[in-house]
């Protein structure tokens, strides 16, 4: 079967870039998440100290997002 098409890509390409981008952070917001409300359970005196330290991971975690939606509009000139 020399000369199929195994698969064909229709439409524009960063939108699957970027859905393929956004896996990882959404991974990682919800380990976050999920981690922090864990040890307000367990410490709720550092309730303070641990919100901080979530909100801090999330932007951080929330900007490779940003990156990978950025990203194919920046390389896509080159």
């Amino acid at each position: 079967m020399t000369g199929a098409v195994l698969a064909a890509v229709e439409g524009n390409v960063t939108s699957i870039g970027y859905g393929l981008a956004a896996i990882g952070p959404g991974i990682g917001i919800g380990i976050i998440f999920g981690q922090g409300v864990n040890a307000i359970a367990r410490q709720p005196e550092l309730t303070g100290v641990i919100r901080t330290n979530m909100l801090l991971g999330f932007v951080l975690t929330e900007a490779l997002a940003l990156i990978g939606l950025v990203a194919p509009f920046i390389f896509q000139g080159i």
